[in-house]
């Protein structure tokens, strides 16, 4: 359960649909003069390396974050270029940021940050860089129980398992619904991974049958390497922000054209 490590797959295709939606999110929730509270029920360990032995190992970033860079499958003026380029600034032109790091791009004096991790090595290093935030290292879903709804109640949480366990899939419905009941106004995100064994449909089911009116964003990709599951990635959003419905519509269409 506790042996999934981001660093083998940062700046991967799916992390760069996640993540630009995220800064998608973020950059609209912010430009309202309100704080907001932001939310993170896997946080992993916030900065990456993309030659570090591990991305180097899998070659992911090469063919994500990278590869899109340099096809500019991104707008020049996107917020996720503009949280890579001050992550760049600080940390190297190789620093690839988690989510942690995205957030912390946008979130301004008197915003409120939460992250859990689990993981301890992944704990630990989060902690280097996520001063911003409150930390809980503990099961993400018990942090956001405990923590919702949260002061301010404006704001936004990502639920990004590792989906380790085949039970997250049937657990996650529920665990949203109670998130939902305590915290109505909040922006809930869910990424999740598209299988060769469409694993996933199940779980998206009941949260269409429960949330008729949430975004769905999906974008299909090669895999990784052969006899690699991952065709694809997935985000879930209820109570999306205004025009992340188009920046899904335009990822759509630039995976269609590029991966």
């Amino acid at each position: 359960m506790l042996s999934y490590q981001h660093a083998y797959h940062a700046g991967n295709l799916a992390d760069l649909h996640k993540h630009a939606l995220l800064a998608a999110a973020l950059d609209y929730l912010t430009r309202k003069d309100k704080p907001l509270s932001y939310l993170e029920t896997h946080a992993g360990r916030g900065l990456y390396r993309l030659d570090g032995a591990e991305a180097t190992k899998t070659g992911e970033a090469r063919a994500g974050i990278q590869r899109a860079e340099a096809q500019e499958w991104l707008p020049p003026d996107h917020p996720l270029l503009r949280a890579l380029t001050q992550v760049r600034r600080s940390h190297g032109p190789l620093a690839y940021p988690g989510s942690p790091l995205i957030a912390a791009h946008f979130l301004r004096r008197g915003d409120s940050a939460h992250l859990a991790e689990l993981h301890p090595a992944e704990y630990d290093a989060l902690t280097q860089v996520a001063g911003f935030a409150a930390l809980h290292r503990q099961d993400g879903f018990q942090m956001a129980q405990a923590v919702c709804p949260p002061t301010p109640r404006r704001g936004m949480i990502l639920i990004d398992p590792s989906y380790e366990v085949k039970a997250d899939y049937a657990a996650i419905p529920r665990q949203i619904g109670l998130i939902a009941r305590k915290w109505n106004v909040g922006v809930i995100a869910l990424w999740y991974p598209i299988l060769t064994d469409n694993r996933h449909a199940p779980m998206l089911e009941a949260l269409t049958a429960a949330h008729p009116d949430a975004l769905r964003s999906q974008v299909s990709f090669p895999p990784a390497r052969p006899g690699h599951s991952m065709i694809g990635s997935g985000m879930w959003v209820l109570n999306a922000p205004y025009g992340l419905a188009d920046e899904a519509a335009r990822l759509d269409a630039t995976f269609r054209a590029h991966a």
